[in-house]
């Protein structure tokens, strides 16, 4: 059995970074050097040594066990790449949406891939906060408050740079996808 698994969130966040930390095999990744012409499009101010972005998705693998494989297809962050991710998502038994954390300033950037999976009521997901530099400057509480997401979806922290960490996420994301099953109908 195979499933299929969408990593979203904001420019910057880690998605790229958690596919290819958990991934068996070598990822596909559509990063490409960012040029001028992201210049006013892509807040690198709390990322200077951002150089590449992904401009269509991520591709990894990940064997649960002998009846799990699990497809993992990360999003790009930017809001001129949105159209594409309704493509991304048919399909998808859940979502994981990486929270920049780096800087406060940047949990704005998160609004959107949370509001696309609350329209999107049967594919469940799960928050990540990203620990960039090992901490995290709010909790999940507060996170939950300002993003204003349902108190039934779960909220965790994790490293998106180490492998036991991005799969403790794909794990809580299996478990909250199970519990609620609502993933069994096909997504449009």
């Amino acid at each position: 059995m195979s499933s299929k698994i969408v990593i979203a969130g904001g420019f910057g966040a880690g998605k790229t970074t958690l596919v290819r930390s958990v991934s068996e095999i070598p990822p596909v990744t559509t990063e490409a050097i960012m040029t001028e012409a992201s210049v006013g499009h892509d807040d690198t101010s709390v990322t200077p040594d951002k150089t590449t972005t992904t401009v269509a998705m991520d591709f990894g693998r990940i064997t649960i066990d002998d009846e799990l494989v699990m497809y993992m297809f990360g999003t790009p962050g930017q809001a001129r790449f949105w159209f594409m991710w309704d493509d991304l998502v048919r399909g998808a038994v859940g979502a994981v949406v990486a929270v920049v954390v780096v800087d406060c300033r940047r949990l704005a950037d998160s609004f959107d891939a949370v509001d696309y999976f609350e329209t999107q009521k049967r594919i469940p997901y799960i928050v990540a906060l990203n620990k960039f530099e090992g901490r995290l400057d709010y909790t999940s509480e507060q996170v939950r408050e300002a993003l204003e997401v349902s108190p039934d979806v779960p909220i965790i922290d994790f490293d998106a740079r180490h492998r036991m960490s991005g799969g403790d996420v794909l794990k809580t994301l299996l478990r909250y996808a199970l519990e609620h099953n609502r993933a069994s109908e096909p997504v449009a």
